[in-house]
């Protein structure tokens, strides 16, 4: 059971009559920042996990010298 176009369309005029254009354009904006500022925090987390890998293979290696 899924929703069909028709069905989609009703339901967006429903939620521009209770929340109005002005609404849902800063409420896309919020969740576009949302977005964006979720994908850096990602970005940030897979070098930070990089760099300690690497930092990892320096001390094994280091390890292993000495």
């Amino acid at each position: 059971m899924g929703f069909s176009i028709p069905h989609l369309l009703v339901v967006l005029a429903i939620v521009i009559l209770v929340f109005g254009t002005k609404r849902l354009k800063t409420v896309g904006a919020d969740l576009g920042d949302a977005i964006k500022g979720f994908r850096k925090a990602v970005k940030e987390g897979e070098e930070s996990q990089q760099n300690v890998e690497l930092l990892e293979g320096a001390v094994i290696a280091e390890k292993s010298k000495g």
